[in-house]
């Protein structure tokens, strides 16, 4: 079973005024393990397209299935939880809580999954190991540099042991080297782990990274390359 199905996915703005027609009719298959990169030209339907798959929109037609539970046809607070359990979601703004730091960052989705306090310790330890920043667990975001910030995200994506990860341009913000590292992090946790990624991206040295290339076209799939 694929981890994300969309069947004849639509997503239309302003359908009573003026429409934008952002998505019109993919059809696309992610697999567990993949790290994937959705690409394309600004306005091309690039983050709508994550947005839905990652139910944070809901489509004018067609279906997404996440692990074959269709997501647009829940009730809105059983789709937040189904989110809060299945998705993780690193942003190209990082979106870390400013008062917490870098442990409460990352342990506040496991707070909110309620898991036990020896759960969330030993799981929090080992995502801050993992993302190379063990030695900032009590550090607040402003002291941290834009590189380790976006790795905070990332542990704090991973935390939930999700389905997959959807990664909005989490690399825009960020220095050549700190790009290189995070990408480093991430494809290692895909390769160790067999954690899903999924990229929507500007970024050639994300796209030098994916084994996988789907090019976005005025909301339609293009090109779709393996590799």
């Amino acid at each position: 079973m694929s981890v994300i199905k969309l069947s004849n996915l639509k997503k239309t703005y302003n359908p009573d005024t003026i429409p934008v027609h952002a998505v019109k009719g993919v059809d696309l298959a992610i697999e567990e393990g993949e790290f994937s990169a959705i690409v394309g030209p600004s306005g091309s339907g690039k983050s709508t397209l994550l947005n839905l798959i990652g139910g944070l929109d809901l489509p004018t037609e067609g279906e997404v299935l996440i692990g074959g539970v269709a997501i647009h046809n829940l009730a809105e607070n059983d789709l937040i939880d189904f989110r809060l359990n299945n998705i993780g979601f690193v942003f190209q703004a990082y979106n870390l809580i400013p008062v917490l730091t870098a442990k409460e960052n990352v342990e506040f989705i496991m707070l909110m999954q309620k898991r036990p306090k020896a759960e969330i310790d030993k799981r929090v330890k080992a995502l801050l190991e993992a993302v190379g920043l063990a030695d900032k667990v009590n550090v607040r975001p402003s002291k941290l540099s834009g590189g380790q910030q976006q790795r905070v995200a990332v542990a704090r994506a991973l935390a939930s042991k999700p389905k997959f990860v959807l990664a909005d341009e989490p690399t825009a913000n960020l220095d050549s080297e700190s790009a290189e590292n995070l990408l480093d992090i991430m494809e290692k946790l895909n390769q160790q782990e067999k954690i899903t990624f999924l990229f929507s991206t500007h970024d050639e040295r994300v796209v030098r990274r994916a084994k996988r290339v789907i090019t976005l076209k005025d909301g339609l799939i293009g090109s779709d390359v393996s590799r």
